[in-house]
């Protein structure tokens, strides 16, 4: 687990165990939704978690539509919303992040499909790489019934698609959402040389790119 701006030592290790391997990150090759949901007006808001809020930051900033990305807490109180509290991984939020879009320029099954493609691994149950415990499972939170019966469609396609070699445990909750604190906004784009950025982060948004191309911003 990460230690305020510092990567653990079990994360530094787990790095340098992939890095000699040669691993790299690389987006998964999923279809688009079959059944997208059309949002009226010019601003919508999705709230995902999966894993790290770092990463996931920095991939949907880059998302063509997307107007702002806040990395936070969902899934608790306000009074555990807070790192130290939610790093005990007794306080049931989920590190996430809220996007606001439009959705006339992207819409909400597309931002869905970055996430389960290239945003996090949705087969990874209470962790995402070397970061394990709650706060960093998959999970979303709809914050309209269109989405929500989007997101459990498309989870049914995927999971029917077999999409992935191992079964999608992706939680679908309700929830508030609680911004993090001010050290944790724009981590990656104002960390580049940290080194859970550079090993985790700048490869899947690399793989985002290359997956995404018409998409990237």
């Amino acid at each position: 687990m990460r230690t305020g701006l510092f990567i653990s030592a079990a994360a530094a290790l787990w790095a340098i165990s992939l890095s000699s391997a040669g691993v790299a990150e690389k987006a998964v090759a999923i279809p688009p939704i079959a059944a997208d949901t059309k949002e009226p007006g010019n601003t919508a808001v999705a709230v995902f978690a999966g894993g790290c809020f770092w990463g996931m930051e920095g991939v949907f900033e880059h998302v063509k539509g997307v107007k702002t990305v806040t990395s936070g807490y969902a899934g608790g109180t306000a009074d555990t919303a807070y790192y130290e509290a939610v790093s005990t991984e007794t306080t049931k939020h989920a590190e996430a992040v809220r996007i606001v879009y439009d959705p006339q320029s992207v819409s909400y099954g597309t931002l869905l499909r970055v996430y389960f493609s290239v945003a996090h691994d949705p087969t990874q149950l209470n962790r995402q790489g070397p970061d394990t415990g709650p706060s960093y499972r998959s999970a979303v939170f709809p914050q309209s019934p269109a989405q929500d019966k989007a997101v459990r469609a498309y989870i049914a396609q995927l999971s029917k698609a077999a999409a992935y070699p191992r079964p999608i445990v992706t939680r679908i909750e309700t929830g508030k959402f609680f911004p993090a604190e001010a050290y944790h906004q724009d981590f990656m784009r104002r960390n580049p040389n940290h080194g859970y950025i550079v090993r985790f982060d700048v490869p899947k948004l690399a793989a985002y790119k290359a997956a995404f191309p018409n998409l990237y911003r």
